[in-house]
């Protein structure tokens, strides 16, 4: 048990509604009545415009801060403390105020195949229907796989199950870590590699937001903070920052830690896959943010500041 001495009596988390987030919610509420039995920890569900419209891709929309926009409102108005995320929805840069106070151990950072019908990617015959949400995955499987029809897929993990097992699609592409903390692994075909499938920045790592004003809510969280995994995310962060990386951007984004050093792998891509700019880098862990900086400028000398400019017409 840690004591402190600004612990709260009660500690309110704002957290979508979805099964998934909630989880992640419920997660971060088990580690914190662990670590601090004294205090009375809570949720708050909320439903985001992002939960609301799921009949437009997000990249129409607004992007992926439609998902956390009134959890930072219940923080600001003080009906929460924190707000739990995960760090694939966060945007690149958190509105004046607000912190990532910490950022949990990552699970499987890996997208993941899901049918069934079929074992592997390859195994897809030409027309075969793929759902998926996210341009970068989008681009990818159309750079690979151009004999694949590829489809939008919004909803939640379980309505885009369902509209698999409807026959809506014959496979659906998911980041391994939400079936795998919903308890559903055994739906996942293949877990695709990093080399076929660049996973999303901050794919699989949870973050924990507060206002950045509450040194209390920042010390009571620290123990939550896994370094490694913090240091991975700062890099991608900084990288998909520099781009400005959104939803309307093809871009993937995975960090590493090997001997001691950050290795670090990124791309941007044209949506229908016809050009895939990436590249990679190594350097110091204390470096994050700015290996990831340096290699979006590396990438940019390359072209890729070109199909950035394309895609915001």
């Amino acid at each position: 048990m840690l004591n402190s001495p600004k612990l709260p009596p009660k500690l309110v988390i704002a957290s979508r509604e979805s099964a998934l987030a909630m989880w992640q919610a419920e997660h971060i509420a088990a580690r914190l009545s662990q670590l601090y039995p004294q205090m009375a920890v809570s949720i708050l569900g909320m439903t985001t415009q992002g939960d609301q419209i799921l009949d437009v891709s997000l990249s129409k929309i607004g992007g992926k801060g439609l998902f956390v926009k009134e959890l930072e409102t219940a923080m600001y108005e003080g009906r929460a403390d924190i707000a739990v995320h995960s760090m694939k929805d966060v945007p690149m840069n958190l509105p004046e105020g607000f912190t990532l106070a910490a950022i949990g151990q990552r699970e499987d950072p890996r997208d993941a195949l899901v049918s069934n019908k079929f074992d592997t990617l390859d195994a897809l015959p030409h027309g075969a229907r793929v759902g998926t949400s996210s341009l970068r995955r989008e681009s990818q499987l159309r750079a690979r796989f151009p004999h694949l029809i590829i489809e939008p897929l919004r909803g939640n993990v379980q309505t885009r199950l369902r509209k698999l097992d409807e026959g809506q699609y014959d496979a659906i592409i998911l980041a391994a870590a939400g079936l795998k903390r919903l308890g559903l692994g055994d739906r996942i075909r293949a877990e695709l590699p990093a080399e076929q499938s660049l996973p999303a920045v901050g794919q699989g790592a949870l973050g924990i937001e507060c206002l950045e004003n509450r040194d209390d809510l920042i010390a009571l969280l620290a123990p939550l903070n896994d370094a490694d995994t913090a240091d991975c995310v700062r890099a991608e962060r900084g990288m998909s920052r520099t781009l400005g990386g959104s939803c309307q951007v093809p871009l993937g984004g995975y960090a590493e830690i090997i001997a001691g050093q950050i290795q670090l792998r990124g791309f941007v891509a044209e949506v229908d896959g016809s050009r895939i700019i990436s590249g990679n880098i190594t350097g110091a862990r204390d470096q994050a943010e700015t290996l990831g900086a340096t290699l979006a400028e590396q990438l940019i000398a390359q072209g890729a500041d070109k199909i950035l400019a394309e895609l915001s017409l």
